[in-house]
């Protein structure tokens, strides 16, 4: 067999990873779990109704992104420098807010840019194909 395919001791075959994205390696387990808690108590909202976890997918226009953003660095630049007195939040979810905040503003600016890229229609490997030519394109 070559070295672009793998075999496994069942005799099952597959491509080799190579150049795949390791999204396995890229994400934190833990950080993603302690994000989903701060997202699933963001749910509730202070009339006391329970909103839909994709909520923000709806919409939100970037530059409240942008000012909620702000505020959640700051809270965690405030932990960083040790003034504790003056945060609003505790840093870990200053962290997660700040997560939030840059995942949504690149999310909608996704959608304005390319939306097709965000639909079950296009294949991840065209998606990944379309990067690699914008890079190749910016480079020469």
């Amino acid at each position: 067999m070559s070295d672009q395919i793998r075999t496994f001791e069942t005799g099952a075959t597959r491509n080799a990873a190579g150049d795949k994205y390791g999204y396995e390696g890229f994400l934190s387990p833990r950080v993603l779990r302690r994000f989903g808690a701060y997202m699933h108590k963001h749910r509730h909202l202070a009339d006391g109704s329970l909103r839909d976890p994709d909520n923000w997918q709806k919409g939100i226009p970037r530059q409240s992104y942008m000012e909620s953003g702000w505020r959640h660095f700051m809270d965690w630049w405030a932990h960083h420098r040790g003034a504790h007195d003056i945060t609003a939040e505790e840093l870990e979810d200053a962290l997660c807010g700040v997560m939030f905040n840059a995942m949504g503003y690149l999310h909608e600016l996704l959608n304005e840019g390319r939306p097709e890229l965000l639909t079950m229609a296009v294949a991840f490997s065209d998606y990944e194909a379309h990067l690699r030519r914008e890079a190749e394109g910016k480079m020469s």
